[in-house]
């Protein structure tokens, strides 16, 4: 099992990721389902972090949610109250009961790792879905798109916090790394440092179309999806 990522960022990472238009893309997703299968209702969200894209799809489906880190799933909790929440890791994960709809979104697949966690955590996707029913992967990025040595930065600066985040980019054989160096800073704490470890498989087109199919699922692949890293929508024959 990989290591479980956001351990230490899961308070700070709905201010990190504030800008994210969780709604809007709720839309775009909603709108690939109903097209898929019609009077769809219900949706399990795997990787569901924070609970962003939950909160805003749960006044359209019966919700539910399964995350390997229990300290996002603890920040979930507070955001969709009555939303059951799940902790387990993607590629091994059984609820036991079907949905009409499975997503897995801003590219958590990628934590998967390697091809074979890749392929274990489509199957059970899979497993999990209706006859009929639509599954919508976001991808992490193909391993012609990563750039090795690149430096990237982000900041927050609201009244209650600061937050600073650097990385520099590497390659350990087909994993993207990123050691995320954060500053946080709040009245409450005062200046904290800490460093995330985050490593994303880098798979291909091909690579994902193939696990699909290896899981009985019928799969497209756009190029753009809802942030321009492409989306999967795939359906499980009935």
């Amino acid at each position: 099992m990989l290591p479980v990522m956001y351990a230490r960022s899961a308070l700070f990472y709905d201010a990190i990721y504030g800008s994210k238009e969780y709604a809007a893309e709720a839309d775009e997703i909603d709108r690939r389902i109903q097209a898929a299968r019609p009077g769809a209702n219900t949706l399990l969200d795997v990787a569901c972090g924070t609970g962003g894209h939950l909160r805003a799809l749960s006044d359209r489906y019966r919700c539910e949610g399964v995350d390997l880190s229990s300290e996002q799933l603890a920040v979930a909790a507070e955001r969709v109250a009555g939303v059951p929440l799940h902790q387990a890791d993607m590629t091994s994960f059984d609820l036991g009961r079907r949905f009409d709809a499975v997503t897995c979104l801003f590219s958590a697949i990628g934590y998967a790792g390697t091809v074979e966690r890749l392929d274990a955590a489509i199957a059970a996707m899979a497993r999990h879905l209706e006859p009929g029913g639509v599954l919508i992967v976001e991808p992490w990025l193909e391993p012609q798109v990563w750039q090795d040595g690149h430096l990237s930065s982000l900041f927050v600066d609201q009244p209650d916090i600061k937050i600073a985040r650097l990385a520099v980019s590497t390659t350990e054989g087909r994993l993207a790394v990123m050691e995320m160096e954060h500053l946080v800073a709040t009245r409450e704490a005062g200046v904290e440092h800490f460093v995330e470890r985050h490593a994303l498989g880098l798979f291909t087109v091909d690579e994902q179309l193939a696990a699909f199919a290896a899981a009985g699922l019928e799969a497209r692949h756009e190029s753009t999806g809802l942030i321009g890293r492409g989306l999967y929508t795939a359906i499980r024959p009935r």
